[in-house]
């Protein structure tokens, strides 16, 4: 079978489209055709390498892909051939003390399928059958194999991590990705005043297609002073931030007091500085998030496939050409989501 590999850290130039073994599953594990995959910033980060995790080469990317089960181990019950699924990424031990008191992704040995361990981004993949998660019939597999990842850490980020509440005003910075425009359909969904940051006139309007009330353009306007603007000076009462950098005493700025900031990444820079001050005087709360418990899988999954919810797709991609999706996402064209579908699919 065909699988998307790197055969090392570096640029797009280690990126290859090569002929692997196949792998049948162990007994706790189910083996799937590939019908669509996706990328995310994570393939992209995975691929330059991150410190503290040692890949194996070639290492087989992706964390988000859905398809049919072709295979089941002798252990598994929920799942058997025929069966449409797709991936949710998170491994937990299920043994910690934080598996037992059902906060699965904070277990202390936790693993992303495509970061820690091999990925999706292939013909056929195999994967722990606790790491699926049944598609309904009529759902299009572009959305199926494109959703899992980015709406349950949108909806951890918002949901569970920050409470949100009808009442709460949002900021969702860098609302064109994935997981940006997937935290301004929640919080529209919510309920609340949804405030969305993005660099284009094209992208700022998808972002008010997908329930932003108001945009900025963060390359034209500092996004903090425009929020206290229209905020009354107020601010806002929760900012999602998963690009950090520079942006992040912007941020801070942006909240109103006892507001909170949740990040679940740090795409521009995992060292900001910080107005220490600014938080303990406006009493303002600094969460992180990652991935998502399987209970919140499930409810954040059941609003896609029902259609409240819908990752937009910019392009779909051969897996043969991943290199060009990885530049894609790195270079920041278009809105939500590049797919990547086998060749022997097209």
């Amino acid at each position: 079978m065909k699988a998307v590999q790197f055969h090392g850290h570096g640029g797009h130039d280690v990126i290859q489209y090569d002929e692997v073994p196949e792998q049948p599953p162990g007994p706790d594990e189910v083996r799937f055709r590939v019908k669509a995959a996706a990328l995310n910033h994570l393939d992209v980060w995975t691929r330059r390498g991150m410190p503290g995790i040692d890949l194996e080469m070639p290492h087989t990317p992706g964390s988000d892909a859905a398809g049919v089960v072709v295979d089941v181990g002798e252990n598994v019950e929920r799942f058997e051939q025929n069966d449409r699924v797709a991936v949710s990424a998170g491994v937990a031990c299920g043994r910690c003390e934080f598996c037992r008191d059902g906060e699965e992704s904070m277990c202390v040995r936790y693993q992303i399928i495509g970061e820690h361990r091999p990925g999706v981004h292939a013909e056929y993949a195999t994967v722990p059958a606790d790491n699926l998660v049944p598609v309904p019939e009529g759902v299009d597999w572009e959305v199926a194999g494109s959703a899992s990842l980015v709406f349950q850490t949108a909806w951890r980020m918002l949901v569970s991590r920050a409470d949100l509440s009808p009442t709460d005003s949002v900021l969702v910075l860098g609302a064109s990705g994935g997981v940006g425009h997937a935290a301004v359909q929640i919080a529209h969904h919510v309920g609340g005043e949804v405030y969305a940051t993005a660099s284009s006139e094209e992208k700022l309007g998808y972002a008010a297609d997908c329930g932003a009330d108001h945009v900025i353009d963060y390359t034209e306007k500092n996004y903090a002073e425009e929020i206290r603007s229209l905020t009354g000076k107020r601010g806002v009462d929760v900012v999602v931030d998963h690009v950090a950098g520079e942006s992040w005493s912007d941020s801070l700025g942006s909240l109103a007091k006892g507001g909170k900031l949740v990040t679940c990444g740090a795409t521009a820079g995992g060292q900001p500085h910080t107005d220490v001050n600014r938080i303990f005087w406006n009493q303002l709360s600094v969460l992180g998030s990652t991935m998502a418990t399987p209970g919140e899988v499930d409810d954040a999954l059941s609003l896609v496939w029902d259609g409240t919810f819908e990752p937009r797709v910019r392009e779909v991609v051969p897996m043969s050409e991943a290199a060009r999706g990885h530049r894609m996402l790195e270079d920041r064209e278009g809105f939500g989501k590049v797919v990547l579908k086998p060749d022997s699919e097209l």
